[in-house]
């Protein structure tokens, strides 16, 4: 077995009121113990990140922020700093989701510096990459992820992988129902992995957690986890029922 701790991530997207995500964060705390195996990590909206890392605090599921700015404060109307994040309690940031990507815009650059003013903050960001289905049918997916590898993580001096994770998501396959295979998700998270090891070192490479994103489902889990190179899942729809959340988490 990997000696990568296994991670669960529910990312909320645009999903749940205060209250709404108040109750989900009650139930869920009910139902993961402290001996769990995988590190589990939800993602509300902003109007919910008070109110859920409060409910969640002192317990073992960690909480994460949908986005970020680069600034430490400024005339950025809308926008949410690093130092905003931590004094709630969020742990982790999700940077350079392809919906950021695709409908507002984010490009590699801005990401990096997303990137960067995270681990500066003592917040983990979540990496995303992934190619369209058009890049995927032109056979550029390789060359897709080595430039959003390279771009999202330029200028990054790392440490230890413990301090950022890399998600897969093939944006063919976010919220369709699609799952690439167990066997094509493993080959591309082990291409990921290479070009972290050329840009970052093989212990970087090999200690980074990358999870995989897309359509993610009880179903499906555990034959991803089987997987050598993945360390976990960065789960949409299905995170937003506590049942069907645990039933990926407990894989």
């Amino acid at each position: 077995m990997s000696r990568r701790r296994p991670v669960v991530a529910g990312n909320w997207k645009m999903h749940k009121t205060v209250s709404e995500a108040i109750s989900f964060a009650r139930d869920l705390a009910q139902e993961v113990s402290a001996e769990v195996e995988a590190e589990v990590i939800v993602s509300p909206p902003f109007t919910a990140l008070a109110d859920v890392c409060r409910v969640l605090a002192d317990g073992p599921v960690s909480v994460a922020a949908q986005n970020v700015h680069w600034g430490r404060d400024g005339a950025f109307t809308g926008e949410i700093s690093v130092r905003m994040l931590a004094e709630l309690g969020v742990s982790h940031v999700i940077v350079g989701h392809s919906e950021r990507r695709g409908l507002f815009g984010e490009t590699d650059h801005t990401v990096a510096k997303k990137v960067a003013a995270a681990r500066e903050g003592g917040l983990i960001p979540i990496i995303c990459v992934g190619e369209t289905e058009q890049e995927r049918e032109a056979g550029r997916t390789q060359e897709v992820l080595s430039v959003q590898l390279r771009g999202s993580t330029e200028g990054l001096v790392v440490g230890d992988g413990a301090d950022f994770m890399i998600a897969y998501e093939p944006v063919w396959a976010i919220g369709t129902g699609r799952t690439a295979t167990p066997g094509i998700a493993q080959n591309t998270v082990r291409f990921v992995r290479e070009r972290l090891a050329e840009q970052h070192g093989s212990v970087i490479s090999e200690d980074v957690r990358v999870l995989y994103g897309g359509s993610v489902k009880p179903g499906n889990m555990g034959d991803l986890m089987a997987q050598p190179d993945i360390d976990g899942g960065l789960v949409g729809g299905a995170s937003l029922d506590v049942g069907s959340f645990m039933a990926i988490i407990d894989y």
